[in-house]
């Protein structure tokens, strides 16, 4: 009886993951079939999920690859990321290096403070940072993305790294301090590449943050040359009186090719980095 539940339950649990699994591809699959329709396909009654073999059609990528704006866009965004996670990394490794590894007054009220930071909506935000922002003279340019965004960042990422620099046995240090190395040393020999799991998910999350953010970089940047990826996008909605849903998408399903890459190069850091709680001494 106990073999027959056991069964069951897998099969439940299978069906279950199999539905899951449907549900979250399926918006996947209708971006990119939409994309290669037509525009006017998509209208078509009764509607097709699918396009038809006669009605696929690649005009809509075309029209976006030679829209040269479409490319000032893509670099911008790419440009905004690459820094946010650069700059994140190497910020948040040295906060979670220095909570994990030194007791010092305040360490604890001090991480309490960075979980804290975590559970701030962002958007109640958005007034104090825009008046940061005027304050600073970053309105209207593209790198004045990269310091929110890395404060952003910077509580989740401290977190995840901290718990993989606690796992690393403390003997690595010691042992560098008796041949004479620093702080520095320990921290760039030592920490950073035995916590290099956690800094590659961290960074995958981060990269994802500054790659899709919208409502703050519509709020600040003004010129269209400046704009990022998720702007440009949001462009085509009402276009010509209408939405061009096929270039909406067609951009769309572009867009995640960074994103695709990113994940396939360090997916093995990523997966490590969330199952695993670090080097085991």
């Amino acid at each position: 009886m106990a073999v027959k539940n056991s069964r069951t339950s897998k099969i439940v649990m299978y069906i279950l993951l199999v539905i899951g699994g449907c549900v979250s591809v399926f918006p996947m699959l209708y971006m990119i079939s939409t994309s290669l329709k037509p525009n006017g396909a998509l209208y078509e009654y009764p509607p097709h999920f699918f396009p038809n073999a006669n009605n696929i059609t690649a005009e809509n990528y075309v029209y976006i690859f030679k829209q040269e704006k479409f490319y000032v866009n893509f670099l911008n965004s790419l440009a905004v990321s690459l820094l946010t996670v650069a700059i994140a990394a190497l910020i948040s490794a040295a906060l979670a290096f220095c909570i994990a590894r030194f007791k010092f007054p305040g360490r604890t009220f001090l991480f309490g403070l960075v979980i804290g930071t975590m559970i701030i909506p962002g958007t109640t935000l958005i007034i104090t940072q825009y008046e940061l922002a005027t304050y600073l003279k970053l309105i209207n340019k593209l790198l004045g993305l990269v310091p929110f965004y890395v404060a952003w960042v910077i509580p989740f990422s401290t977190f995840m790294i901290k718990g993989f620099i606690e796992n690393i046995p403390k003997d690595f240090d010691e042992a560098i301090y008796i041949d004479g190395g620093s702080v520095l040393t320990v921290f760039f020999k030592i920490a950073i590449p035995l916590a290099s799991p956690a800094i590659a998910s961290v960074s995958i999350f981060n990269f994802l943050t500054a790659w899709e953010e919208y409502p703050w970089a519509l709020t600040v940047i003004n010129d269209n040359m400046k704009r990022t990826l998720p702007i440009a996008i949001a462009g085509f909605f009402g276009q010509h009186q209408f939405t061009q849903w096929g270039y909406v998408f067609a951009m769309s399903v572009a867009s995640l090719i960074p994103v695709l890459i990113l994940f396939i190069c360090f997916q093995k850091y990523f997966v490590t980095g969330l199952t695993t709680g670090g080097v085991k001494g």
